[in-house]
């Protein structure tokens, strides 16, 4: 299937590990332009140099913390004309409504909601005025499956999902394209490490938190690279009629 990417210039944010890696990966094997971004400037080297040792040559990093407004807005300034933007980073910590400090809640969404929602109307301008781009917000199922232990995580990603839908609506009439992506339990460090959090508050032993995933759909949690083929495919030319829309793309998890 070809899917119209080549030479496309690509913005991923937290981009260095996980699932953002995973999309650098699969939007370089489609002959894109990548500028990766992320807090930490080892592990983005990192990805920059495995990336450059499979071929490919027209990748940007940018080290940044992007929970500060100016460097959000230094950003996009540097970054030039962008025909994709895939906002990734972000990490709300889990914790009932009482367990979670003020400022750790808030700082967590300054780098995830409001940063979302920042980067977007900052790239948005230059799409609407050349009438075409794509927006892909990588959020998570907790928006449509709120738990009382993830409990800002879960408001945080519902306002995504709702600015995801309304603002995608808008975005058409000019052009441009804005959708999102919904994991369900992925295969990364950071599930490892809430898993393991939640095996020792459930079962007393954080090392039995693989006896936590055993339930989910097809038995096992997805592989970032299945949440990269989405975005790609989300990204792309294939789904040109596609805006304003979330995909819960846990496995069925929510059914369960």
């Amino acid at each position: 299937m070809e899917l119209e990417l080549t030479d496309k210039s690509v913005l991923i944010t937290g981009g260095s590990r996980g699932i953002g890696l995973a999309c650098a990966r699969a939007f370089a094997k489609e002959g894109c332009a990548l500028h990766l971004v992320s807090s930490n400037a080892q592990a983005l080297d990192t990805a920059r140099r495995e990336l450059e040792a499979s071929g490919i040559t027209a990748v940007r990093t940018t080290a940044a913390d992007l929970a500060d407004p100016h460097a959000r807005a230094a950003l996009i300034d540097a970054a030039g004309p962008l025909d994709v933007l895939v906002n990734n980073a972000g990490a709300i910590p889990g914790g009932t409504v009482d367990a979670v400090d003020e400022a750790v809640w808030r700082a967590s969404w300054e780098l995830k909601l409001f940063g979302y929602i920042d980067l977007a109307k900052r790239v948005l301008p230059a799409m609407m005025e050349r009438g075409s781009g794509v927006i892909v917000n990588v959020i998570g199922i907790a928006g449509v499956m709120p738990r009382a232990d993830y409990i800002y995580g879960a408001t945080a990603n519902a306002a995504l999902n709702a600015f995801t839908q309304a603002a995608g609506v808008q975005a058409t009439f000019h052009g441009v394209r804005i959708v999102g992506v919904n994991p369900g339990p992925c295969a990364t460090e950071r599930l490892e490490r809430m898993t393991r959090a939640r095996a020792q508050a459930t079962l007393g032993d954080p090392a039995r938190w693989k006896e936590m995933l055993v339930r989910l759909p097809f038995g096992r949690p997805s592989e970032p690279e299945e949440m990269a083929d989405l975005v790609v495919f989300l990204s792309s030319a294939r789904a040109s009629y596609l805006s304003g829309v979330v995909i819960d793309a846990d496995g069925g998890t929510r059914y369960r």
